[in-house]
């Protein structure tokens, strides 16, 4: 099958869905009306096989993840994702897999009103480079550079899984029988925070989504706001999943360095927490305090019941020698 024809059997759908799609698929670059008084926000993130996916991952998985995992970085800005575009490598082209690889992008573009309005297809080694757009009005986004001392630390939803699949998977770690689907589906299907970080924007001064494990993305925040901070490694929130299936160990240890669980990270001051309590309770998601900005820049203090925690995991990074 040539590019062409991939590209209008699978990835092309007649009409556009989004008014603001003057011209989609089809021509050399979409055409977009963007909204006066809105701000474009754009993230582009590329999954390697063997890197963030393995070979033999479902491809409804993977089609969902490449997705979620950069609306994760839309919603982390307080923003509203519209529109994506995919840059597709493939080593051969299976229709029954792409069929597959296909309907899932569409159906969680669908559930979050985004549209397909473009990318490529090219033949090598398997790999998926996706570019989402979303709008946030003027001035409103959230990043990563607004914490100050004396904020507060929180996490939405709960940590650790992804890491614990990763690990299974790997065959690392055995997972008892009844949490496999669970702890597996989070890690094939990330679940971005877009509302909850639209209501955020009112109230919290920094954000990040966690991909790299709490200590690498808190640590970006750290660096951006010039500060430090504690963390109550008591105080993580785990799934019931994850304590069946994990020591309190092994589970600080995903959450703080494992990574893939795309949750928001965020800061509060204290007297926006009763602001953020009345935001919050509309969304049905857990929130959870786990620690405080504090003013020593870039340094992050583990305690545990109050006590020095000592851990040597970092988070993962792209070309570390570790």
């Amino acid at each position: 099958m040539k590019e062409f024809e991939l590209i209008r059997r699978f990835f092309q759908q007649p009409g556009s869905r989004r008014k603001d799609v003057e011209l989609g698929i089809g021509d050399d670059a979409a055409i977009i009306n963007v909204p006066a008084n809105k701000q474009l926000v754009v993230t582009t993130d590329t999954l390697v096989e063997g890197i963030h996916f393995f070979a033999d991952m479902d491809p409804r998985a993977l089609g969902h993840r490449a997705v979620a995992v950069n609306l994760s970085d839309i919603a982390a800005m307080g923003a509203e994702p519209a529109w994506i575009s995919i840059a597709l490598t493939l080593p051969s082209v299976d229709e029954q897999w792409m069929r597959a690889f296909s309907a899932s992008i569409f159906e969680i573009c669908e559930y979050y009103n985004v549209e397909v309005v473009g990318g490529d297809t090219t033949q090598g080694p398997m790999s998926i480079t996706i570019s989402a757009k979303g709008l946030v009005p003027q001035n409103k986004a959230l990043r990563r550079s607004g914490a100050k001392p004396g904020d507060w630390i929180y996490v939405t939803g709960t940590l650790g899984d992804a890491a614990a699949a990763i690990d299974a998977i790997n065959n690392r770690k055995t997972l008892p029988m009844k949490y496999q689907a669970f702890i597996k589906n989070r890690f094939e299907y990330p679940t971005p925070r877009v509302a909850v970080a639209q209501g955020l924007r009112e109230v919290a001064t920094s954000a990040i989504d966690i991909s790299d494990g709490l200590l690498a993305d808190l640590g970006h925040i750290l660096e951006r706001s010039n500060v430090g901070a504690v963390v109550n490694v008591d105080a993580l929130p785990f799934s019931d999943a994850l304590v069946g299936s994990s020591e309190l160990e092994q589970r600080i240890a995903f959450a703080l360095a494992g990574g893939d669980d795309y949750e928001l990270l965020f800061t509060v001051p204290e007297d926006k927490r009763g602001a953020l309590d009345v935001t919050m309770a509309h969304y049905g998601i857990k929130l959870t305090c786990i620690g405080q900005i504090l003013g020593q820049s870039g340094k992050i203090d583990l305690k545990h019941k109050g006590e020095p925690y000592v851990f040597a995991g970092k988070g993962y990074q792209h070309f570390s020698e570790q």
